[in-house]
């Protein structure tokens, strides 16, 4: 064990109480796994802290030893913001899941960083609310984490991205200071709202240990619909009509171009919802409160659609059973390309007005350089984001291509997963120099000793300095 190790060891003493240190071979290979497979180092020491006290005590003594630490919660981020880099401790946050009880009348519900994403739905749901946000990691993405990516999923087109939900919250500095705001006020401009910082901070600034999370009122009604569309200019011409039709029951709008959902079909247990073949499939949702209402409104826009051409062929759920099967049509495009390997994959996020033309230029592009390249592609069109794959022999040049792509189109190289270690060296292309010299000295400001979550989203230069 390091000289360095040891002296953290013997600081920290019993502070984290049993369980709350795992030091040499009690380190379990799961704290270097990488949903990207690109295996991190192995720690030598896991930090398990039960509550905030005890993870300002951690980041005190790890801050006074100029101590790297790298935050871990449920390690499903695809940029390597959690990925351990040598000589850094970890500090998981997994034995931090405790739930306070929703408050019904404050439609708000506190969560501690390691409770899981699907834990919080379950408790919304339980008080007859739901919360705003679902991804297809629910059962083990972590709220801290959500957090710490500004996460976004599947209906942000009706409830916004995470920082949208957070109410108030409650992190730590890599000094120990505690800084909490969990009121949960709507209205509070009572000075700086320092809880933003942290929101989308991957974290590079401090650590969040809980938040006040907000809560909607839970749909009487949700019907979806899985629709096969003749291009991206007729999904894009769909999303505009279902906006103008249904207003806010629109909830969902998600995009499956060729030949992804063909690849699909081919290996689903059960039949699928339509042929393949066609350009593009979209899956639409609605939400509302008026269940006979709100499903002919859907049904009357999509009948509209049909007749003016803009759609092929849909079927719409009748059922919840139904309802939840569409779903698993869209969640299994991710079991489909995680069993691809060496599948090159980015999160990237396009304005709409320009997503046909970066489309066909990347295509174009990536063909020369390899022209047995093949690309899927799917996401959120609702709010303009893409998960673009690619199966080339040159990953190189295919993030290039991609990257200056979505810069050139006014695009963003990172819609929900944040920078982390993989794509930093491309954030200067969405990013003035000036915004990145505002981030450095933030990073300064707040973790002068530079312990957290080193190297991510940008690199400081070897005295720490903007």
């Amino acid at each position: 064990m390091a000289p360095e190790t040891e002296r953290l060891l013997s600081a920290l003493g019993a502070r984290l109480g049993a369980g709350g240190i795992l030091a040499g071979s009690d380190v379990d290979q799961r704290y270097r796994d990488d949903p990207d497979g690109k295996l991190g180092a192995l720690p030598e020491l896991v930090l398990r802290p039960r509550g905030t006290e005890a993870v300002a005590a951690a980041l005190a003594v790890c801050n006074e030893l100029s101590q790297p630490v790298v935050i871990q919660g449920g390690r499903t981020g695809l940029a390597g913001s959690t990925r351990v880099q040598p000589g850094e401790v970890v500090l998981s946050l997994e034995r931090m899941t405790s739930l306070a009880d929703p408050d019904r009348q404050a439609a708000s519900i506190v969560a501690e960083a390691g409770a899981t994403l699907q834990a919080v739905q379950e408790a919304a749901d339980g008080a007859g609310l739901m919360f705003g946000v679902d991804i297809g990691a629910r059962g083990s993405a972590t709220i801290g984490g959500n957090i710490a990516t500004n996460a976004g999923g599947i209906r942000v087109l009706r409830y916004g991205m995470y920082r949208a939900q957070v109410l108030g919250l409650e992190a730590v500095l890599a000094d120990g200071s505690v800084l909490t705001s969990l009121k949960g006020l709507p209205k509070d401009n009572s000075g700086y709202d320092l809880g933003q910082l942290f929101i989308g901070s991957e974290g590079t600034l401090g650590v969040v240990t809980r938040a006040a999370l907000r809560l909607h009122p839970k749909p009487v009604s949700e019907v979806n619909a899985f629709c096969a569309l003749p291009s991206l200019d007729a999904a894009i011409a769909l999303l505009g009509l279902l906006r103008q039709k249904l207003g806010p029951l629109l909830s969902a709008y998600e995009v499956n171009f060729a030949p992804l959902y063909d690849v699909m079909v081919a290996s689903m247990a059960l039949p699928p919802p339509l042929p393949a073949g066609s350009p593009v499939y979209v899956l639409a949702e609605i939400q509302g409160s008026e269940p006979e209402r709100d499903g002919e409104r859907f049904a009357a826009a999509l009948m509209q659609a049909v007749e003016d051409g803009v759609i092929d062929d849909v079927v719409v759920s009748q059922s919840p059973r139904e309802f939840r099967a569409l779903w698993d049509v869209r969640e299994d495009a991710n079991r489909v390309l995680f069993s691809m390997k060496g599948l090159i994959g980015v999160d990237i996020s396009i304005p709409l007005a320009r997503m046909s033309a970066f489309l066909q230029e990347a295509d174009a592009a990536i063909h020369t350089v390899d022209p047995g390249a093949d690309i899927y592609v799917f996401g959120h069109l609702g709010d303009g984001n893409l998960h673009y794959q690619v199966m080339t022999a040159d990953p190189a040049a295919a993030y290039g291509i991609v990257y200056r792509g979505v810069a050139a189109a006014g695009g963003g190289v990172s819609a929900e997963h944040g920078i982390g270690l993989d794509k930093k060296q491309w954030l200067h292309l969405v990013r003035s120099d000036a915004e990145i010299a505002t981030m450095r000295r933030l990073k300064t400001a707040l973790d002068p000793m530079n312990i957290l979550n080193r190297g991510r989203i940008f690199d400081l230069d070897p005295a720490g300095l903007p």
